[in-house]
């Protein structure tokens, strides 16, 4: 199971990072403002998110685990 994540969150780092350079070479080749904008746009936003979650499978899902545990371990310490 830990092979499958691992394997998932690399793939996901590996689209997100085509992705983001995708988007440069779009904002480089396209001729008009509009469409460099729709390329930034479009392919950021994925990358962005494929690469957030990639990193959040890599840190076995802490970054979205990490404020529930801080506000278990600090309610003890309040009493």
């Amino acid at each position: 199971m830990q092979e499958i994540v691992h394997i998932l969150s690399w793939i996901l780092l590996v689209t997100g990072g085509f992705l983001g350079i995708t988007g440069g070479v779009g904002i480089l080749r396209f001729p008009d403002f509009y469409t460099r904008l729709h390329a930034a746009g479009v392919t950021d936003t994925l990358c962005a998110g494929f690469i957030l979650i990639g990193l959040m499978l890599q840190a076995g899902l802490s970054l979205v685990t990490s404020t529930t545990s801080e506000k278990k371990g600090a309610r003890p310490s309040q009493t």
